[in-house]
This record gives structure tokens, sequence and C-alpha cells, in this order.
């Protein structure tokens, strides 16, 4: 190819490449009316719930298969299962309302779901670690290879590459 067709051609490229990026549409907020990233509908959440609900019974099932417990467990697992339930879904305060406080008071607000998270975590970590002692040594090999890494190994792969 001739240097001036290549000139030609690189510069169609290029200017092609400059149409695509002026015709993306503007960023901003999302239209009046329509629901932002974090805002999903209803329908949607409660579908994402039970699916969520699902993939964790079923990863318990896995669990407690590989486990192989014997029936004086069963009373340890159970107790396990019920703390380790995601808690009611939490009223996360409005931006517009957070806006209306104080910057002292925005601070106290978030200390104080800070402090009902860390309940929360005490509560499934107490429950953990009763169940862990109620099991035998090769089941406590069992559970850790099952629930060590970040987000368990197989979910982590789920979501990203490590």
């Amino acid at each position: 190819m001739s240097t001036p067709f290549k000139t030609a051609v690189l510069a169609a490229v290029l200017a092609t490449s400059a149409l695509a990026v002026l015709a993306q549409p503007a960023g901003g907020p999302p239209p009046e009316g329509s629901p932002g990233m974090q805002q999903h509908a209803p329908e949607h959440r409660a579908q994402r719930q039970e699916r969520m609900k699902a993939h964790m019974a079923q990863r318990a099932a896995e669990l407690k298969a590989e486990l192989k417990l014997s029936p004086e467990q069963e009373g340890s697992w159970n107790a396990y299962l019920a703390a380790m339930k995601p808690s009611a879904p939490r009223a996360w305060p409005k931006r517009e309302d957070l806006a209306k406080l104080s910057t002292p008071e925005r601070l106290d607000k978030m200390r104080e779901l800070r402090r009902q998270r860390e309940e929360e975590f005490d509560k499934r970590d107490a429950a953990t670690r009763s169940f862990y002692s109620s099991l035998s040594a090769e089941q406590q090999k069992t559970f850790d290879a099952r629930t060590a890494g970040p987000m368990h190994e197989e979910g982590w792969r789920q979501h990203g590459p490590r």
C-alpha cells in the first residue's frame, strides 16, 4: 500500500472512532421517574432475594452433606443456620434526610449503623464458633476448606478473578 493511501485509511478509522465516542449519550442523573443505580424496582429486589435464598439453601445442603453430621449435631447445625440467615433489609436513611443533619449528627447516624452491623456480625461469629466446636476434627477440616478465603473460593470465582 502506498503511504498516502495508508494515511487516508488511518484518518478514516480515527474519524469513525471519534464519531462513535461523540454518539454516546451524555452522562448525568437518570431521567426523572427512572430508578437510580441503587434503587431497583421492588419486584426486582424481591426476585434477587429469592434467588439468594435458594442459593444459600443449596450451599447449606451441600455443606451439610459434606460434613456428614451425626444426629447429635443436628441441633447445633439448625442453630447455626438460623443465625446465618440474613436479617430483614435495613432501612437506610435517604440522602435528603442525611443532608438535613449537621455533620456530628450524620457521624452519629453512621456510627449507629456500624454498631448494628457489628452486632449482626457478632451474632454470626458466636454461632459459627459454637457450631464449629461441635464438629469432629475431620468435619472441622471440611468446614475450613469449604469456608476459607474471601467470599469462599467458589463464590469468589463467580464474582471475579482472584
